[in-house]
């Protein structure tokens, strides 16, 4: 299958499995690119070595394939993708883009509380952005590790998102490289992204407050920009995103109550407004092509 702009991928990180929301995002993915006749891939995320646990990326592989979803080529790892990131960071840093900052997140965290700090507990106020050499080596002599930051000073960022519509926010310094030496999500996510030729991003909407961040680093390395659709998460009965506190909430949960996948896929499509109530498998795959491809422009 040729590349096109329209290609995507689910990227689940293996450290435990997957539940219906996450499920229902890989749906979509592959609707979406498969709708177009475009590529579909699968990449396992697992750069914190520490949290990834044996047998559960081949769990989450077999949960697809119980739903239907195929993808093209081999499953890619991040882990095996350590070149490219490093290759990424060394243009920043040649760029003269990044900078060392040895701050832990619990001193960020009390920055951003104090009356003069920024109100998002997450952002990076620049406490390390202008440090002097002599200060920089007071740092390194306290044996602490230092962390690589993008300098981006408040840049603002806009894209357009097929589920959102139009989303802007301010960046802050960003980490690329952690101070373990692993590279951060947000360049691994763009380079990867770039390098597999995927053209439309597909994911769950706690990730949209990130995507800036990503478009401006995609710009700074010269990479194409995809075009992104951020879904809305699937709650538990408290309003809360769907975790395993809510119960019998992954494919095997559901197994072990009677439930087969085919009773998942048709609740996942009626949930996207895919589906009628009761529509089985074949059903609604073939409304969710016709609804979901793109159709020409009006003269």
């Amino acid at each position: 299958m040729i590349g096109s702009n329209a290609d995507g991928r689910f990227a689940p990180s293996p450290t435990g499995p997957l539940h219906l929301g996450n499920l229902r995002t890989a749906l979509l993915a592959w609707l979406f690119a498969r709708s177009q006749r475009a590529r579909f891939l699968v990449r396992v995320e697992d750069l914190d070595r520490s949290r990834v646990r044996p047998g559960v990326e081949e769990a989450q592989l077999d949960d697809l394939r119980a739903l239907g979803l195929d993808w093209d080529g081999a499953v890619e790892r991040q882990s095996e993708r350590m070149e490219l990131y490093e290759e990424a960071i060394a243009r920043l840093d040649a760029a003269g883009a990044l900078y060392p900052c040895y701050c832990t997140r619990a001193e960020i965290r009390a920055s951003a509380s104090a009356p003069h700090g920024i109100a998002a507990a997450d952002r990076y106020p620049g406490t390390c952005r202008e440090l002097t050499k002599a200060e920089r080596a007071e740092r390194e002599a306290s044996g602490r590790p230092p962390a690589l930051r993008v300098r981006v000073g408040g840049a603002r960022i806009a894209f357009e998102d097929r589920l959102v519509g139009h989303y802007e926010d301010e960046v802050d310094d960003f980490v690329v490289r952690r101070n373990d030496g692993a590279p951060a999500y947000q360049l691994a996510v763009v380079v990867d992204d770039a390098d597999q030729g995927v053209g439309e991003v597909v994911r769950g909407a706690d990730l949209l407050d990130s995507t800036p961040r990503q478009v401006l680093l995609a710009r700074m390395l010269g990479l194409p920009v995809p075009s992104y659709a951020h879904v809305p998460l699937v709650l538990g009965p408290d309003g809360r995103r769907l975790a395993k506190r809510h119960g019998a909430v992954t494919l095997a949960d559901r197994a072990a109550l009677g439930e087969d996948p085919e009773e998942m896929l048709a609740w996942m499509a009626l949930s996207l407004g895919l589906a009628g109530p009761g529509e089985r498998q074949a059903g609604f795959r073939r409304r969710a092509a016709r609804a979901l491809r793109p159709r020409p422009l009006a003269a």
